[in-house]
């Protein structure tokens, strides 16, 4: 054990020394958890990020080691509590309220004459959150922003949030995704174990709890989820646009085609992804599939962003259910990005399926989704350009690599039935739907490559 202690601080020292001599590099200082979030480069370089994980990695693994089991556990058994207080402070807007203060923060008093909750129940919920180092308690009751609980502001004014609540998550993206897990994913999860159990009573947990047979993004579409719609929309367009460009653009690989070849963007949204791709191979053919509500948003998109690919007809819009035979028949490549992971295998192989029978002997399709790891080490993986974690970190790299992932994963199960998948998983389900698991290339998202069987 002392061996692993040591390695652990190590790691962490050694890492640290990394992070702070690239900010020393560009003459800045590494950020401090006081002060507001400011995105800067250094912010998002790969090269960082690995070594932000590392020490994350590191830290947590540590955190385990030498922490009691009991408190370890006492602290993992109610973490429902972290969602619920994220939920009701970006709710009733405390975020937006303290980013109109001094940095000295306000009091919870003033905090309940604007938002018209027991400044009681407000102090507790702060406290909560910043004994988490989600905002800071600057003197007893008075609560400013620090660098995590920066990032809960939406984009309007405060009069503007009171003045129009259906529209109060347009344009915050990460608001909308906080709020969406400690709405929809935090009720559902109450179901998760019951429906693990009997799993053919419902379609998901979440249509236990909400008493409904609709998928998700169906119920969403009821008048009085209008205002859960519109986040939903905020919340995955900017999770799509977190993502490298160079994802996209390599993944597809364009320079290899003729002009003219046919790339097929299946639930691809109003097309942003296929924009990126179209501005590095102008020369290509594009068809934007997904259902007519986001049909027509893309309409709005393209004529804002490049009405002459619609006028000239190098980019198609079209209605399309993917649970139906395909119509663009031997296309070059049809690729489907972020789409998979929201289905059970069950419905996962139908829809490759249908890119199968509609693929000619050289198309190619190709899936940006996240790969789920293995705490272990995987062989499949051997030959991949995947870094090896130093001893005794996870191989996945715990909570500093796939933290994030897992949860999405069981979030999936929940709301879907739905899952991210290994290695493994991806090589099966191709196999089975008549495609062969050609490659795979790591990254934020990772590119999976397949060719038919």
């Amino acid at each position: 054990m002392c061996d692993s202690l040591r390695a652990l601080v190590d790691i962490i020292c050694s890492e640290t020394a990394i992070l702070q001599a690239a900010y020393a590099k560009q003459s800045a200082e590494v950020p401090t958890l006081d002060a507001p979030f400011e995105p800067g480069p250094l912010e998002f370089d790969p090269a960082l990020s690995h070594v932000r994980h590392l020490i994350v990695a590191a830290a947590a693994q540590l955190i385990a080691t030498v922490q009691s089991p009991i408190e370890f556990l006492q602290l993992a058994a109610p973490a429902m509590f972290e969602s619920a207080a994220l939920g009701f402070v970006v709710d009733v807007n405390i975020p937006d309220i303290l980013g109109t203060a001094s940095p000295q923060g306000l009091h919870v008093k003033e905090l309940s004459a604007t938002t018209g909750i027991d400044s009681a129940y407000i102090a507790r919920i702060m406290r909560y959150l910043a004994t988490r180092h989600i905002f800071k308690e600057t003197a007893p009751n008075v609560f400013s922003h620090n660098r995590l609980s920066s990032l809960l502001k939406k984009a309007k004014s405060l009069e503007q949030l009171k003045a129009d609540p259906k529209r109060r998550f347009d344009d915050a993206p990460f608001a909308s995704i906080i709020h969406g897990f400690a709405d929809e994913s935090l009720a559902s999860s109450a179901m998760l174990s019951s429906w693990l159990k009997q799993p053919l009573q419902a379609p998901a947990a979440f249509n236990m709890v909400y008493k409904t047979p609709k998928k998700m993004w169906d119920w969403l579409e009821e008048p009085s989820n209008e205002w859960r719609a519109r986040r939903f929309t905020a919340g995955m367009k900017g999770g799509a646009d977190m993502f490298p460009q160079d994802i996209f653009i390599n993944g597809i690989d364009g320079s290899t085609l003729k002009a003219d070849d046919i790339i097929v963007d299946i639930g691809g949204s109003i097309g942003s992804a296929t924009l990126v791709v179209k501005k590095a191979f102008p020369q290509l053919r594009y068809v934007v599939q997904d259902l007519e509500k986001q049909i027509v948003a893309g309409q709005k998109f393209w004529e804002q962003t490049d009405p002459d690919a619609i006028n000239s007809g190098r980019v198609q819009l079209q209605v399309h259910d993917f649970f139906t035979p395909q119509p663009i028949q031997r296309a070059a490549v049809y690729f489907l990005r972020v789409v998979i992971h929201d289905w059970s295998d069950e419905d996962a192989h139908k829809i490759l399926l249908h890119l199968r029978n509609a693929a000619g002997p050289s198309s190619k399709l190709v899936i940006f989704d996240s790969l789920a790891r293995y705490t272990c080490e995987d062989p499949n993986l051997e030959g991949f350009d995947f870094p090896k974690a130093p001893y005794p970190l996870l191989a996945n790299l715990g909570i500093g690599g796939e933290g994030f992932f897992t949860a999405l994963d069981l979030n999936m199960m929940t709301l879907f039935n739905g899952k991210e998948r290994t290695q493994d998983d991806f090589t099966h389900l191709g196999k089975e739907a008549g495609w062969k698991l050609d490659r795979v290339k790591p990254g934020m998202l990772t590119t999976f490559t397949f060719l038919p069987i």
